[in-house]
């Protein structure tokens, strides 16, 4: 079962004891809304572009559902979903948790994870994008190369994408064992290897796949104008990548000449040894809250 990350720091911050809507924009299985129900939240408006997610979440939730509405929608669609629901401004706070989900890495046939041979598909929205395997059979090769350095930070990445493309000649690439194997062939390694040479090649086409890195600074400007003065937006981020647009778009909101937010958490908040111990996934989570002004 996916456990939420930071769940006592994110109620620590967004305070829903004082009643009022929230807004969960990564609703995945429920577990930070169902927190937030019981710390006091009047109500929760969730979204997940995930059609799986919201089925767990309805699961999750099923004592609560009087005070939720799910939406499957992507979390920078909130403008349009606050509108169509003639909401002005959330009086509560806002919550986002960025990434990829533990119940789509251990969905084999989702194609997220390269620790069983499945699907090539990466896809959390299955209903719109293409999959991963689609798009590495017309990719060129140096755009390929672009989008595993930049989003994978992998300085392997031209020996991968030439792989890449040099393996499909043969014929497509259709699974997640396949394109494995071509990455870790690429990689020169010399011993033993923290991580396998994929991992890398693995995020960044997911991050490509699910366009997770575009819009994130205009989603978070959005986010804040839509707060009531004194309401919070908490974002948790996962790798390096997400965490910089984060620190950066916070803080170009609070040096503004007229600012629109406080930064609460100056540094990010990270799990605890305790929490780690009990869920591996919390020790990349990064947590940065800010405070809408008036």
């Amino acid at each position: 079962m996916h456990a939420p990350v930071l769940v006592a720091e994110v109620i620590s911050h967004l305070s829903p004891a004082r009643g009022g809507l929230f807004v969960d924009c990564t609703l995945g299985a429920g577990g930070h809304t169902l927190a937030l129900l019981e710390a006091g939240a009047t109500r929760v408006l969730g979204f997940d572009r995930d059609r799986t997610a919201l089925a767990v979440a309805a699961q999750t939730l099923h004592d609560q559902l009087d005070r939720v509405e799910m939406v499957h929608a992507d979390y920078r669609s909130l403008g349009a979903a606050l509108d169509a629901r003639a909401i002005a401004s959330v009086d509560g706070g806002i919550l986002a948790d960025l990434g990829v989900s533990s119940m789509q890495l251990d969905d084999a046939e989702r194609g997220f994870s390269f620790r069983a041979d499945a699907p090539l598909d990466m896809r959390m929205d299955r209903d719109n994008s293409l999959t991963a395997a689609a798009l590495l059979q017309t990719v060129g090769e140096a755009a390929l190369a672009d989008v595993i350095y930049e989003f994978g930070e992998e300085r392997f990445s031209r020996r991968i994408a030439r792989g890449i493309v040099r393996a499909r000649e043969a014929g497509p690439i259709e699974t997640t064992g396949q394109l494995a194997a071509i990455v870790r062939r690429a990689v020169p390694t010399r011993g033993w290897q923290r991580i396998d040479p994929a991992t890398r090649t693995f995020q960044a086409l997911r991050i490509w796949v699910n366009r997770e890195l575009e819009g994130l600074d205009a989603f978070i400007r959005l986010a804040v104008s839509r707060l009531l003065a004194g309401a919070r937006l908490a974002i948790i981020a996962f790798h390096s990548l997400e965490d910089r647009i984060v620190k950066h778009t916070f803080r170009a909101l609070a040096q503004a000449p007229d600012p629109l937010v406080a930064l609460i958490t100056r540094r990010p908040i990270e799990a605890s040894e305790d929490e780690i111990a009990r869920n591996p996934r919390a020790r990349s989570a990064k947590l940065r809250v800010a405070e809408r002004l008036a």
